[in-house]
């Protein structure tokens, strides 16, 4: 079936008491209108028109590189809504951008970020198979709140939605609801300019098209599939604190499914698009953010936090580490208290010890870095030894120059290695040296002046403070 979408996205969302748009507000690292986008990716649509108002600058480059990247196979076009004048209107907005279009248009909110693939492609079968008109999602809730109630004859066919504040008494009893999910044939559009304008709100109700579908003899349907947390839209900060912690749930349920462990799971927080590999650990507090992948049989220690970074099998993650844009090869270990910046490549058994920063670099396989070093604009080798304190000096206050240490190399405590500089293989830096020229394999660089002593020295400088305190008082 020929498929094509349209996302309201144009709400100024007053009630977030925010100057954020409402559809950017963002739960677990990722705005409510990219998890709507994503699950309308994953149905194939020939096209996609989002629906933006006075915020449109703010949502279009919020999400334009990721639409280019992701959603390649389709047609996206952004519909401006000037005045916010209701969900009717919103959509009339975006019928010009299906001119030429045949087939059924999915019509969603871009609040309703939790709402589930699985959903959606029942709801767009379901409507293949009756041949409606129009087709709807609701479901059933224990507290209506002002969600549009569903109005059904005695034969359970769907008459139409009345908005809650429009309801009677008794219409305010129906715990079946309107999720603002629809799918409509394109033959239903014209009927949009049918829609009158509600007078309390002075806003045109996409809800009163089932009413005028059904007064004109077509067929529609009211299909009560959803779940109420799955269609929970989002207008407070209170439901996005409720839609935190559903999606959450959420990921980590799934990833428990496929045998991740998870020490505390209410402390956990992994955006969307993070795998985890069969047999890793995770302990509490840690965040995995962006697309993160972690391989199988790791360990995350506590407050560790690891952004658009791929950790491969094996690897051990100590406590109070962040990982941003970089890779950790099989069975390395990183932390305690370190971090690696992006662009940072730790090789396999590599060990980033604590206190440790390494930025834009590659670290050999077996390297050890255990302590207290920066490793800036750096290419090391295989097993060097980094010892403490020692800096790669990338940076000459116009440029940044790269540090090369080859294969086997051994690096003293203290040292600094002042870029542009080559360290030979099976070389050897002494402790406390600055290397400002190239050593070659297999040598002994050292800077350091000759260590003098003088005997006696101490001794004879407690003598004189010893005189000085004696001065002093007699004459007090």
């Amino acid at each position: 079936m020929n498929l094509a979408c349209v996302v309201l996205a144009a709400g100024l969302g007053k009630r977030m008491c925010s100057s954020l748009p409402k559809v950017l507000h963002r739960i677990h690292g990722t705005s409510m209108l990219w998890y709507v986008l994503d699950t309308v990716y994953e149905l194939d649509p020939e096209r996609v028109v989002i629906v933006v108002g006075k915020h449109a600058r703010e949502v279009k480059e919020s999400i334009q590189a990721d639409i280019n990247a992701r959603l390649r196979n389709c047609c996206i076009s952004f519909a401006y809504q000037k005045e916010a004048r209701g969900t009717a209107h919103a959509l009339l907005k975006a019928s010009p951008f299906m001119k030429g279009f045949k087939g059924a248009i999915l019509v969603m909110n871009g609040d309703t970020p939790l709402i589930s693939l699985k959903t959606l492609r029942k709801i767009i079968s379901l409507h293949k198979q009756r041949k409606d008109i129009v087709s709807l999602l609701s479901f059933q809730t224990h507290d209506p709140g002002s969600y549009g109630r569903i109005i059904r004859d005695g034969k359970g066919r769907v008459l139409s939605i009345v908005e809650d504040r429009d309801a009677t008494a008794s219409q305010k009893k129906i715990k079946e609801v309107n999720s603002g999910v629809y799918v409509f044939e394109t033959g239903a559009l014209p009927l949009l300019k049918e829609i009158k304008m509600n007078v309390s709100k002075g806003e045109y109700f996409l809800t009163d098209i089932i009413q005028i579908a059904r007064e004109k003899g077509l067929k529609t349907g009211a299909y009560r599939i959803g779940s109420e947390d799955e269609c929970m839209g989002v207008n407070t900060c209170e439901e996005l604190e409720k839609a935190r912690t559903v999606m959450r749930e959420k990921i980590i349920n799934k990833w428990v499914h496929r045998g991740v462990s998870f020490i505390d799971t209410k402390s956990v927080f992994l955006a969307p698009h993070v795998k985890i590999g069969r047999g890793t650990t995770v302990y509490p507090n840690v965040h995995l953010e962006g697309k993160t992948k972690i391989g199988s049989k790791c360990t995350i220690y506590p407050n560790v936090r690891i952004s658009d970074s791929v950790i491969e099998d094996g690897v051990i993650v100590k406590d109070c580490t962040l990982i941003e844009e970089s890779v950790v090869k099989n069975r390395a270990s990183v932390g305690p208290f370190a971090h690696l910046r992006p662009g940072s490549e730790i090789g396999t058994g590599t060990r980033i010890g604590n206190f440790v920063e390494v930025k834009k670099s590659v670290v050999g396989a077996g390297t050890k870095a255990g302590h207290l070093a920066y490793l800036g604009d750096a290419k090391i080798g295989k097993n060097v030894n980094i010892g403490a304190g020692t800096i790669t000096c990338n940076y000459d206050g116009y440029r940044k120059h790269t540090t090369v240490i080859k294969d086997n190399v051994f690096v003293g405590s203290d040292s600094q290695l002042i870029a542009p500089v080559v360290v030979g293989e099976g070389s050897y830096i002494g402790a406390g040296s600055t290397i400002t020229k190239d050593v070659a394999a297999k040598a002994l660089a050292l800077t350091r002046v000759e260590q003098k002593q003088i005997q006696g020295w101490a001794l004879r400088r407690r003598g004189k403070k010893r005189a000085k305190r004696k001065e002093e008082s007699g004459k007090s």
